[in-house]
């Protein structure tokens, strides 16, 4: 590529950005117009007085409400009882309307601001199950009053609560839920005396909700980070949340769990017996204002055996994304931390097999985790270090090669068939392999992703400070900006500029050792790429601008000592002359492109020979 190509692209660039924009303003001037036609209609219609209708609505309803619930004995106060009772992880509040969790409070985190973390508020959670009241009459539990149990502890120290609600006809429920000493998962069992008069077909239809608001400084990323996590038929999948989007997922096979899970955190239900089919549908609402990151809500239906009595032994869980927390349960929740997923799945495997236990080992010997991060990166770079003896080693004989490649171009000119096959000669000749810089490269990009996942996902970092970074799992800000720049945000990430620079860095410096850097296009190349680095990385954890940071300098300082003490030119030259000298030995592969190219030449050097004579003619 030369200049006007390069500006070229630039100009359309710029084109193809006016256009879209030109467009998008057209389309909201077009909407905008629309919208103030229809409000002017709607003025016009005739105005419908719907008091009569309402009312009559109510009563109809009030009629309805009565009438379904005569059979049953709700509780004697007639009021909402709120029970809250609280273990060395939670504090929770029970409703008796319903017989359920109101508000989790989880002890030892706190939102990005400082204030209690309240994981659900009771503003959109809910239990609920249909029950039949009466002939043809049904009730939800939800909008029933039982009758709050006393608070019992076990000898282990287990708090056990409960909820019972009985019918004139002698069948009764009860909600019975089991709390551990420091257990965030929360044994739910539901005992039905005459179950087959209170279900129908044996059929638990059990709605669950749950919501999940605001919890750290970025809510974007977090509304990113967040899914719907299941396992059906057992297997672990899940669905991404997309802001301003709605959407839907349905089970057609056995289901184990549930659990709608933030960048941090999450609540979940879990079936014993597995919930025979059901669907989910979340909504993540555009306006991000409102601090909502997404609401689920989930029908699920669970078999019950035949019979009176029935128990249906549940758990919830509410708390942190924890791995270590999540695996001890045995289910597959552990999934729902997100340490690499997709086409890059098996990074997963280096994070669970080395990444984290060698930085549990750290931080459980360092208070700071910013010193941790440090030493993860020196010592990933100790191990991968014969890699990059090798591509540097690899770089440097290419140097060497230079003065004959430049000779070759003299000699061939605008032939590069023909520049290609010598090329391709010298380099066999002296036993370079032109990929050998390339490939040890390519073995440390699964680190970079494994380290990607690891720290987006590590909740031990949340609220660790380290230098001017306040917390080490958001983006570490220095200057808040009054606007929003496109592509980059509305704040500066030191730690970001830092990675940036020393990513420059390493750019000019491996240019000035590159074997060939006549391409004009190849002198801007160390400066784009940290641009867009900038532009990717501002908004990412300060873990990841730390660890990129770390790791730059360590490069630098790499190939300074590497190329200054450590590789020995005039070796390495002697050794290439060797090479030289002794008969070249090719594959079979090697051969066949080798006669190709020589055929070429000479279909190119005759076609050449019998243009000339026809210029003669």
């Amino acid at each position: 590529m030369d200049r006007n190509s390069i500006i070229g692209f630039a100009l359309l660039a710029v084109l193809f950005f006016g256009y879209f924009y030109y467009s998008k303003q057209g389309q909201l001037t077009a909407e905008r117009e629309r919208q103030h036609i229809q409000d002017s209609l709607n003025k016009l219609k005739p105005k419908v007085d719907t008091t009569l209708k309402m009312q009559s609505a109510a009563d109809s309803l009030a009629v309805k409400k009565d009438s379904s619930l005569a059979g049953l004995k709700q509780d004697s106060t007639g009021k909402e009882q709120l029970v809250t009772v609280e273990n060395k992880v939670f504090k929770i509040t029970f409703s008796n309307k319903g017989g359920q969790p109101q508000k989790i409070d989880l002890k030892d985190f706190k939102t990005f601001d400082g204030k209690p973390l309240i994981l659900q508020d009771g503003s959109f959670n809910n239990i609920s199950y249909a029950i039949n009241t009466g002939n043809n009459q049904t009730a939800q539990t939800s909008d029933l009053l039982f009758t709050p149990l006393p608070v019992q502890t076990e000898s282990d120290g287990s708090k056990v609560i409960g909820f019972t609600l009985q019918t004139n006809n002698g069948e009764s429920i009860e909600h019975q839920y089991v709390i551990k000493p420091d257990d965030y998962m929360i044994a739910f069992n539901i005992k039905l005396n005459g179950a087959n008069k209170l279900l129908t077909q044996n059929t638990l239809n059990l709605l669950w909700q749950a919501k999940a608001t605001k919890m750290e400084k970025d809510i974007e990323w977090e509304t990113q980070q967040s899914h719907i996590s299941f396992v059906e038929n057992g297997d672990y999948d899940f669905e991404h949340v997309v802001k301003g989007k709605d959407d839907d997922k349905k089970f057609v096979r056995p289901v184990d769990w549930l659990a709608l899970n933030q960048q941090f955190f999450a609540a979940a239900i879990v079936a014993k017996n597995k919930f025979s089919s059901g669907e989910v549908t979340w909504q993540s609402p555009n306006d991000t204002s409102l601090h909502i990151i997404a609401k689920a809500t989930a029908n699920l239906k669970l078999n019950v055996p035949a019979g009176n009595d029935a128990v249906v032994p549940l758990e919830l869980f509410y708390g942190p994304s924890d791995y270590k927390i999540l695996k001890s349960y045995g289910n597959q929740m552990y999934n729902m931390v997100p340490l690499g997923s997709g086409i890059l799945a098996f990074v997963k495997y280096i994070n669970r097999g080395f990444i984290m236990p060698v930085f549990n080992f750290l931080s459980s010997k360092i208070a700071s985790y910013g010193l941790v991060i440090a030493l993860l990166t020196i010592i990933i770079r100790l191990l991968i270090s014969p890699l990059t003896y090798q591509s540097y080693l690899s770089g440097a004989k290419m140097k060497l090669l230079k003065p004959e490649l430049e000779v070759l171009k003299t000699k061939f000119k605008d032939d590069k068939q023909a520049f290609g096959m010598e090329q391709m000669k010298l380099y066999k000749s002296a036993g370079v392999n032109p990929l050998g810089g390339c490939i040890p490269a390519l073995f440390q990009v699964p680190i970079f992703f494994a380290l990607y996942d690891f720290f987006n996902s590590n909740i031990a970092l949340r609220h660790q400070s380290f230098l001017w970074a306040k917390d080490l799992s958001t983006y570490d800000s220095i200057y808040h900006l009054p606007f929003n720049i496109p592509f980059y945000g509305d704040h500066v990430s030191l730690f970001t500029i830092t990675a940036a620079i020393t990513s420059m860095l390493i750019s000019v410096y491996g240019m000035s050792n590159m074997q060939d850097n006549s391409n004009p296009v190849m002198k801007y190349l160390p400066f784009i790429f940290p641009v867009i680095l900038i532009g990717v990385f501002n908004r990412m954890p300060a873990a990841l601008t730390w660890y990129y940071t770390v790791s730059n300098t360590i490069t630098l300082l790499i190939q300074l000592v590497i190329q200054k003490y450590i590789i020995d030119h005039d070796k390495i030259m002697a050794k290439l002359q060797e090479n030289k000298k002794k008969p070249a030995a090719q594959s079979k592969w090697q051969e066949r492109i080798t006669a190709m190219q020589e055929s070429n030449t000479k279909l190119k050097t005759m076609k050449e020979k019998s243009d000339a004579l026809k210029k003669k003619r």
